[in-house]
Formats: structure tokens, sequence, C-alpha cells
């Protein structure tokens, strides 16, 4: 049976995923690798081919069976394949034409020439989310998802399940976008994309960790961070900290919850969504507990709602996401699979 196969591309790790011509999952088991950008970019395209690879002996399948292949990579970009300067990714990769180096790569390995489609990481899961969410075929409610992780993923997913994408590829680049400053009370972050308005990225993914607990560690004295440097390293442990009950962990994402429900309850306003899916490794089950999912996901409704109209609070829902860390491997997958059908 043939395949359709997606690499997300992360600013820290790679994942691989597929589908089958009918769009289901191959598999759910997370296959993931050092996306290596520190080392440039071409070991960054041996890491995608050498996941793929892998990824197909794990599932025994052929490069014969693969029909078409989708990436998924943070942006902004250039024009289409051609990445520009990116907050999360060496500066030195801006102009780089990845499309076009994967797409030699493939051919190579496979011997034959796959077709590829590229694309926002943000806006491809929202493809694979979308289609989960979707329990008939005549279902065409619009997802709107959010995906807090080394940055801040967005996508709108419309009726015909595909992704507004906009005329320049900047289509639903809510990361980059003023978070309310004065509802949040935090003054404005540094964001890597140099923007100086307070991005909401800076204030919901690990991107903005570090300044986050430079904010809230003074109001812990004594807290056992105080003893470590101010590291990235230190506060990804913030995350198993929270799973402990650790009260300035729980500050510190309880602010970016927040964060996020006042982008929800902006986004919600602007596409008036049916659907919203929160993803990211805060909603992964292998990595956070019910507890603190559940808890981030209050948060994040509860400063939401009293923004939204009547209707919206009654009928919007908001879904964690099902597929996980794999939901941009599988979305990309199913775009690959919905180019090929046109």
């Amino acid at each position: 049976m043939n395949v359709f196969i997606g690499t997300d591309s992360g600013a820290t790790t790679s994942k691989t995923g597929g589908v089958w011509a009918d769009g289901s999952v191959i598999s759910t088991e997370l296959a993931q690798s050092n996306t290596c950008a520190a080392d440039g970019t071409e070991a960054v395209i041996q890491g995608w081919v050498a996941g793929a690879k892998k990824f197909l002996q794990r599932n025994q399948l052929s490069w014969g069976q693969v029909m078409g292949f989708g990436l998924a990579l943070p942006g902004p970009y250039l024009q289409y394949g051609i990445l520009g300067p990116s907050a999360n990714l060496p500066k030195n990769f801006a102009g780089w034409n990845f499309y076009e180096d994967y797409k030699q790569a493939l051919q190579k390995e496979a011997g034959r020439e796959i077709s590829l489609v590229v694309g926002n990481d943000g806006r491809y899961g929202g493809i694979a989310e979308a289609r989960a969410l979707r329990t008939t075929p005549h279902d065409r409610s619009t997802v709107l998802m959010l995906a807090p992780g080394s940055g801040l993923g967005c996508s709108f997913i419309k009726e015909d399940g595909l992704p507004l994408e906009g005329d320049m590829l900047s289509g639903t680049e809510l990361a980059h976008t003023p978070a309310p400053l004065h509802l949040l009370n935090i003054p404005a972050l540094r964001c890597g994309c140099g923007r100086d308005w307070g991005c909401y990225e800076a204030y919901t993914s690990i991107s903005g960790l570090t300044q986050l607990l430079d904010i809230y560690l003074p109001k812990h004295p004594g807290h056992i961070l105080e003893q470590q440097e101010n590291t990235k390293t230190s506060c990804l442990a913030l995350r198993d900290l929270a799973q402990e009950g650790d009260a300035l962990a729980l500050d510190i994402f309880n602010c970016q919850a927040r964060a996020v429900g006042y982008l929800v309850a902006t986004m919600a306003r602007v596409f008036d969504p049916t659907h919203i899916v929160i993803g990211g490794g805060l909603m992964d089950p292998a990595s956070t507990t019910k507890v603190f999912r559940e808890q981030y996901l209050h948060v994040l409704w509860e400063t939401a709602k009293p923004y939204l109209d009547t209707p919206q609070r009654a009928n919007i829902q908001v879904h964690p996401a099902s597929l996980g860390e794999l939901s941009q491997a599988i979305g990309a997958a199913l775009m690959a699979l919905l180019k090929n059908t046109e």
C-alpha cells in the first residue's frame, strides 16, 4: 500500500511520521532525533533523511511505497521553500533553499523523483489535529491550533481542511504579534525575532522561559533554582518541577497559560472557530501529568472566556492535541497526500 511521509524539523529535534493513502496514521510511536542545526544545513538534511529511513525500516516499508513527502519547518520564508531570518535557527540559515536540498537528497536515496511539499510547522500540525477532530466526512468545522514548544506554532484550518497561509506565506504568524502586557503585568520581553513590542512567543514558549524565571524567581526566596545558573537547561527543569507541584514552576506555567488564553480570545474574535487545539510538549501525555494539563487548559480558558461573545463561550471547544508531538509530522504527511490527490 502506498504511503506518504512527513518530516517535522523543530529548532532542537526532528520527528518523522506517515500516513497511508487513505489518510490513516501509520504509527503513533514517536520517532525523533537531534536536528543538529548547529552543524549546518547539510547535517540537517542528513538527519531528515536518516529519520525517514529509520521510520520506513521500523514500519517494514520500502522506498517504492513512498508517493510523497511533506516537510514542516518553522518560518518565516522569503518565498516557497526558502527560509527567511528565523528566531530559532542559526542566522546563516537565512536564504537557505531547503526545498531543493531536501528534494535532491530524497531523490538520491529513493533512486527516483519523489514529490515534496513544504510549509510552516504550526500550520501542518493544525491539518493533522483538524482531521482527527472531524468525525464525519461532512464535518467542515474550523480549527485554531496553538502549539507552544521551542517557539509558538499557530494555524487556522479552513472548511476545506487546509491552513490559511496568506499571499506571502505569513498567514496566522501569531507568535510574533504583541501580547497585552497591561493584562499580563509583565514588561515587554526580548524575542529572537528582533521585535520589541512583546511577542506572544516570548510569553508562551521555551524561548522566553529564562526571562520569565528572572521575573518570578525573586518571588520565591530560597528556591532550589536560586543556586543554579539561569540557563535554558535549568529552565527546562521547570516542567518536571511543575509535575511535582512546585509553586515557582506553576506560577510560570500559569503565566504562560494566561498568555495563550489572551491569544485564544483575540483569535476567536478574528476567525470564529468551533475548535481550539492546544499542542506542544506541555500537552504530551508522555511528558506531563493529567493534572498539569487540565490545570493549564483551565487557566487558559478562564482567561479567554470573559473576552468572547456569548455564543462563542457556549460553543467553542478546547482540546489538547490528540497526536501529541507527532501532529506536525503527521500533518506534513497529510499535506503531501492532499497535494498528490489534487
